[in-house]
C-alpha cells in the first residue's frame, strides 16, 4: 500500500498544496515562497529520504508566521494520513545530528498523542529575513496535526542557521527511523492494539 498523501489548504492568509510520499526519495519540488524554509524542507527530504512536493504562497508581506504555521499543519496532516494505521512500523525514532559547532537531538513517538518539547535557543533574531522563532511554530503545528510526540533538544550551538539546519536534519532522520517497516512487528507496536 502506498504511503502518501496530498493536502490542500486555502485560507484568506495562505494557499498551500503539499504532497508527501514516505517511500520515495526522489522527485521533491519545494516552493514555499520563503527561501530559508525551502532550504530546510529540502534538507528534510534529503536526510529523511522522503519525496515532498510543496507549492505555497501567503501573506508574507505582513509576516511569514501564517504561512510557516500552515505549512506545519499541512505536513502534519500529510504524514498522519500517509501513515494510515501505522502497522508494522518502528513507531519510535531518534537522531542526533551535528552541524559544525552545534548538536541537536530529536526523539519521537508516532503515538497518536500530539506533544512538543522544543528546547532550542537562538543568538540571532533573523536569518536573512527569516525569524528563527517561527521554527517552533512550525513544529507545534506539525505535532498537533500529525498526532506525534516530538522532542527537539539543542545540546549546544551558537550559529542560528546551523542550529535550525541540525534541527531539520535530525527531525528527518528520526522520522525516517520511526516510519520504517520492521518485519518483526505484527500489527501496531502497542499493547492497546492501536495507535
Amino acid at each position: 500500500m502506498a504511503r502518501k498523501a496530498k493536502i490542500i489548504r486555502k485560507t484568506r492568509e495562505t494557499d498551500i498544496v503539499l504532497e508527501i510520499d514516505l517511500d520515495r526519495s526522489s522527485g521533491s519540488k519545494i516552493d514555499t515562497s520563503i527561501p530559508f524554509l525551502n532550504h530546510m524542507l529540502d534538507l528534510f527530504c534529503r536526510h529523511g529520504l522522503f519525496k515532498l512536493v510543496v507549492k505555497s504562497k501567503g501573506d508574507t508581506e505582513i509576516d511569514d508566521h501564517h504561512l510557516v504555521e500552515d505549512l506545519g499543519i499541512c505536513l502534519g496532516k500529510a504524514v498522519g494520513q500517509a501513515l494510515g494505521e501505522k502497522e508494522g512500523i518502528n513507531r519510535y525514532g531518534s537522531a542526533s545530528v551535528p552541524m559544525d559547532e552545534c548538536l541537536c537531538k530529536v526523539d519521537m513517538d508516532l503515538s497518536g498523542r500530539p506533544y512538543l518539547v522544543y528546547k532550542v535557543r537562538y543568538e540571532r533574531r533573523k536569518i536573512g529575513g527569516f525569524d528563527p522563532a517561527l521554527v517552533k511554530e512550525f513544529f507545534k503545528a506539525f505535532t498537533d496535526h500529525s498526532g506525534i510526540t516530538l522532542h527537539i533538544n539543542l545540546e549546544y550551538g551558537s550559529n542560528s542557521h546551523h542550529i535550525i539546519e541540525a534541527v531539520f536534519k535530525a527531525f528527518a532522520r528520526a522520522l525516517r527511523e520511526a516510519v520504517t517497516g520492521n518485519p518483526a512487528i505484527k500489527g501496531v507496536l502497542s499493547t492497546k492494539g492501536t495507535l
